[in-house]
């Protein structure tokens, strides 16, 4: 089950660059249409909603591969002078309480989720529905619970990391 958390967020962190890569294109073509006005060409038609949800949606579906790797930001000020035991104790205390936040966050993101879609509220331009990126927001933070859970279980020795994974060489420290 690990194995299969680990590699779900592996690839929808593909999936997230895909769609910023896509995003970028996009955003090019917009720019250079308005450039080419004169030449009958024209902005991308909503461009800035695409840009405001898909970047939504790409943060959440690199967050938990960003997690996985280690590749949050940490102060090691005091950190890297205590004893071991202590920082695997600051770890799994972290790792608990983003837990916690991660949980909240894709609690509040179904409430919304169910609202958005309720009241049939869309974007103003392109007439898209809001709940679209709401739904896929919140595939990105189920998959962020899951990866939280998984990592406190291989903490506390219950579980262990597919094989060959370090985050020793990936961690920005």
């Amino acid at each position: 089950m690990i194995d299969w958390i680990y590699r779900t967020a592996k690839w929808t962190a593909i999936a997230g660059g895909v769609m910023l890569s896509a995003l970028t294109l996009m955003v090019v073509a917009s720019v250079a249409g308005r450039a080419l006005i004169g030449m009958g060409l024209g902005p991308v038609p909503g461009d800035f909603e695409l840009v405001e949800v898909g970047v939504g949606i790409a943060i959440f579906f690199f967050m938990p591969w960003c997690y996985l790797r280690g590749g949050h930001a940490t102060v090691d000020l005091l950190y890297m002078h205590v004893p071991r035991w202590a920082q695997k104790a600051v770890d799994t205390l972290s790792d608990l309480l983003m837990l916690l936040v991660w949980l909240m966050l894709t609690w509040k993101l179904w409430d919304g989720l169910v609202e958005k879609k309720e009241y049939m509220e869309t974007t103003f331009i392109l007439q898209m529905p809001v709940w679209w990126a709401y739904a896929l927001c919140f595939v990105g933070a189920v998959i962020g619970c899951a990866c939280y859970i998984a990592k406190t279980l291989t903490q506390l020795g219950l579980a262990s990391e597919p094989k060959g994974w370090t985050t020793e060489a990936n961690a920005g420290h």
